[in-house]
């Protein structure tokens, strides 16, 4: 069970290889975390991650799970929630594609979409029941501002992680009163190794921040978490700026 402040005893992370998400569990297993499971494909990253968390003195367990089979979420993530109350999931699955080449295949474009929104629907329903069963424990889905508007940089992408947003802020109204929280965290840039190349957009944030800022967001409980906090002003004036204005805008 988690404690007083909300951090949990036992954490769940989809896509267990994330930086944010490893970076995340480092700071709950510092505070209280013990039990640890990182779901993603069987990988040597995946036995490298659960060896570094170990390391950092909690029990951790691997399972082969992918999200692009979402015929097999319900067996394989029954059988996590079968070994135990699972205090907090992290969905922290996604790819961030290349949008050109993927505008040019729309094949791949598909792919983008079916990692980071179909995949997620599926694994994310699975956990929310499962964690109403058990009556309690919060779900942590990270998005990204890049939801808030589709940019001509990122529009795949961005439109695959504005389908999340909204899928997890309607999840977490129909979890309300259930005893099951849903958390949506909206970071900006994250310097990790996936971005690395990438041009930087303003307000770049690290691993390190996010995790601080999730375990903030559990002791407040709170709906939305944005990475840094100055994005969400930031993010509410790109919202409403006029089309004809935004197209021309560098991004």
């Amino acid at each position: 069970m988690k404690d007083a402040f909300g951090i949990p005893q036992s954490l769940l992370v989809l896509g267990g290889t994330s930086e944010i998400a490893l970076a995340t569990a480092r700071r709950l297993i510092a505070r209280r975390t013990r039990t640890v499971w990182l779901a993603g494909r069987a990988s040597a990253a995946l036995d490298a991650a659960a060896g570094h968390l170990r390391a950092q003195g909690a029990d951790v367990r691997t399972v082969d799970f992918d999200a692009l089979d979402p015929a097999s979420h319900a067996e394989v993530l029954g059988k996590v929630f079968a070994e135990g109350d699972i205090d907090m999931t992290l969905l922290a699955f996604g790819v961030l594609g290349d949008q050109a080449h993927d505008e040019a295949d729309p094949a791949s474009a598909v792919r983008v979409a079916q990692t980071n929104y179909t995949g997620a629907v599926s694994a994310g329903l699975v956990c929310a029941a499962a964690m109403q069963t058990q009556g309690h424990g919060s779900l942590v889905v990270l998005s990204s501002v890049a939801g808030e508007r589709a940019r001509r940089a990122n529009f795949i992408y961005g439109s695959s992680k504005a389908g999340l947003d909204a899928f997890a802020q309607g999840l977490g109204d129909a979890m309300y009163g259930t005893g099951v929280h849903v958390m949506v965290v909206r970071p900006g840039f994250v310097r990790t190794r996936t971005t690395a190349g990438r041009e930087e957009t303003p307000l770049a944030t690290t691993p390190e921040a996010v995790a601080v800022a999730v375990e903030l967001g559990l002791r407040r409980r709170s709906e939305t978490v944005w990475v840094p906090g100055a994005l969400r002003v930031a993010m509410s004036l790109v919202r409403h700026l006029p089309r004809s204005l935004f197209r021309r805008l560098p991004v």
